[in-house]
């Protein structure tokens, strides 16, 4: 058995509640083993629920569960971890470090904005699997592309992202972690996207930044441009402020907690 500790719900990527991505953060001495971090993720059934160890006033441990595994990168959860370690004296310096299975990680502070510094992503042209086309249904795609997660599909505009209805089940029988359709934005957006992961328990995930890691390095080549404004149209949404810095990039965002508790157990 565990002691009792407490857990913080967060919406990242937004000022407001309800609204950005839902991320559960637990501050722990010591980590739990993985079996129970992966049911408390399971049992809370977010996108994502984070749990983070205190190395020094400005070093941190984190890691990350979706409800059915281990998440090798997340944006919107160490975004929200980062909130509640400034928001409860945790953290003591306005830029501190994450241990990772992505690698060192930073968050930085300035007022209510935090920036994350990510490793850059990049995905590569490839042929479109015809079941991800079934799964698409009726929309034509304008490119694809692909790493050793997941598939970028580009579509023409942002309205086809906004109104697509993808087939869960197909794209869960794919054999990737998820599935990304982006188009160029309206204004004020440079681009749009959405992410869908139903193979790891996340039907859609209302704002992600890893798919973000991928995202900025692929506009930044396309637009000419290494400083973008971004928008995730799932229903929820959320905005980002998003950069290329070489092999990194740069994502940046607001959080707001909604609600905090003690699991018992």
């Amino acid at each position: 058995m565990y002691p009792n500790f407490k857990i913080w719900l967060v919406d990242a990527f937004t000022s407001t509640p309800f609204a950005g991505n839902p991320a559960g953060v637990c501050l722990v001495k010591e980590f739990p083993k993985t079996e129970m971090m992966q049911q408390i993720a399971a049992e809370l059934n977010w996108s994502e629920t984070t749990f983070v160890v205190q190395k020094s006033p400005e070093h941190f441990h984190i890691r990350w569960f979706s409800p059915r595994d281990e998440a090798p990168l997340c944006g919107h959860a160490t975004l929200a971890a980062a909130h509640v370690l400034w928001n409860q004296g945790k953290a003591k310096t306005n830029l501190i470090t994450f241990d990772s299975l992505g690698g060192p990680l930073t968050a930085q502070k300035d007022q209510s904005w935090i920036t994350l510094n990510f490793p850059a992503r990049l995905v590569t042209p490839c042929p479109m699997p015809e079941i991800l086309h079934h799964a698409l249904g009726d929309v034509i795609a304008q490119s694809v592309y692909k790493d050793d997660v997941l598939y970028l599909v580009m579509l023409g505009d942002a309205e086809e992202v906004r109104t697509l209805t993808p087939n869960l089940s197909l794209i869960e029988e794919m054999d990737c972690r998820a599935i990304i359709v982006t188009a160029p934005g309206e204004a004020p957006y440079d681009f749009e996207s959405r992410y869908f992961a139903p193979k790891v328990g996340i039907p859609e995930d209302p704002v992600c930044g890893s798919a973000h890691c991928r995202l900025v390095p692929f506009w930044s080549d396309l637009l000419g441009k290494t400083e973008l404004l971004a928008y995730q149209s799932s229903k929820r949404g959320g905005i980002l402020k998003v950069a290329l810095e070489g092999e990194r990039v740069s994502l940046s965002g607001q959080a707001v907690t909604v609600c905090e508790g003690i699991f018992k157990f």
